[in-house]
């Protein structure tokens, strides 16, 4: 009797699975960033449920960014031994079981600890779908990759839309629980199709093994990603100041109403949603060293516009201007990070550009502490002024 060879291989797949495999990617983006949009716009809720402070509750919050930090690295490494598509759908059915909970604490510590768990998911599940993502852009050979975070930015869009709707309606536990049984059914059906394909790689990669990032970077290619989440990190730095003080810039600086103020940071993150559905078209005609530096410099000089500008509307054109200018930084970042080191290299990009975001908005508090908020802010621009000289310097290696 022949014995059979078990030995798994990864061939290309075909043109209509390819299709497939992207429509199931774009849907687990879309969906995280509806999952945690609709976790945000309830922290206010779930602040009166716990009688937490503002400084108890800072504490708690923590806990997503710590489980985000402690997985992602982790991550990496299972996907480099599972395969991206697998550690996908584990992780997301983590991240939707996980968003009901915050309701069912009635204390800080005890929601620091369920956010614990629900940022490892969420670390994880965005090492593992950015890392497949990376496998299709090269598998397809076409940058789509800012097709997908443009999906995240529109999930997060809607579910914050759709929470503002149902706050009033919905207490805290129904509204999550509805995400969370939303999540399972989303992940139900497009993790079938991850599931069913192994990630896609191009044959000159040759028989890597389960995961398309099996393969060991050496020193320079590890310099090389870091360098890449540099750029991610200066582009997450502007995100996350332009979420926390955007609206208070507005409203302290230049006498803004709230809603005109509250207006601020929809417009940035609605320009950065054009931008990336645009990502693809633009990296086609410029290339991506091309766009790396001319993202950060758009986004230099919008976000110059943008805080020191005398009127509220001179400011809020700068605002849109800075999410065009950093829509496609990230994406490329992380992609290129990915073609270099498989998911290792999406995990240290990923890692270096979500401590960006985290150090953003203290980093501007303390700044506008010394100087001004105005002042602090022009470090969006030197930061986004850096990612496109990192770019420059770069363009070769970016370019691939």
């Amino acid at each position: 009797m022949p014995q059979i060879n078990k030995t798994r291989t990864h061939s290309v797949v075909p043109g209509h699975g390819l299709t497939r495999l992207r429509a199931a990617i774009t849907a687990f983006f879309a969906l995280d960033g509806f999952v945690f949009a609709g976790w945000v716009v309830r922290i206010p809720d779930i602040k009166e449920q716990t009688h937490a402070s503002a400084s108890t509750l800072g504490l708690a919050l923590l806990g997503v960014s710590a489980g985000a930090v402690l997985t992602m690295t982790m991550t990496g490494r299972f996907c480099r031994r599972y395969g991206s598509h697998p550690v996908t759908v584990v992780c997301m059915t983590v991240l939707a079981l996980s968003v009901a909970l915050p309701p069912l604490t009635h204390s800080a510590p005890a929601l620091g600890a369920v956010l614990l768990l629900f940022g490892a998911a969420y670390g994880g599940v965005n090492v593992a779908f950015n890392s497949a993502a990376v496998d299709l852009v090269a598998a397809l050979r076409r940058p789509i990759m800012p097709s997908f975070h443009a999906a995240f930015s529109l999930g997060g869009m809607i579910g914050a839309g759709l929470g503002g709707l149902v706050a009033g309606a919905l207490s805290p536990t129904r509204h999550l629980l509805g995400i969370t049984v939303l999540g399972l059914l989303v992940t139900a059906v497009a993790g079938r199709t991850l599931l069913r394909h192994e990630a896609p790689v191009p044959p000159e990669r040759g028989n890597p093994g389960p995961g398309s990032g099996a393969r060991r970077p050496d020193g320079r290619t590890r310099l090389v990603v870091v360098v890449f989440g540099l750029i991610a990190l200066c582009t997450a730095y502007g995100e996350g100041a332009m979420a926390d003080w955007g609206a208070l810039h507005l409203q302290q600086d230049l006498t803004a109403s709230a809603g005109t103020a509250a207006a601020g940071y929809s417009l940035f993150a609605l320009a950065m949603t054009v931008g990336r559905l645009t990502g693809t078209a633009l990296l086609e005609r410029l290339g991506r060293g091309r766009t790396v530096v001319a993202g950060g410099a758009t986004a230099a000089a919008g976000m110059l516009l943008g805080s020191l500008a005398p009127s509220v509307w001179a400011a809020l054109l700068g605002f849109a201007v800075t999410g065009l200018g950093l829509a496609n930084l990230f994406p490329v970042a992380v992609e290129r990070a990915g073609a270099l080191a498989g998911p290792s290299g999406v995990a240290v990009a990923s890692t270096l550009g979500y401590g960006g975001m985290l150090l953003g908005p203290p980093a501007i508090g303390f700044m506008a502490d010394w100087f001004s908020l105005p002042t602090a802010l022009t470090s969006v621009a030197a930061l986004a002024a850096a990612a496109a000289a990192i770019g420059a310097t770069t363009r070769r290696k970016l370019s691939g």
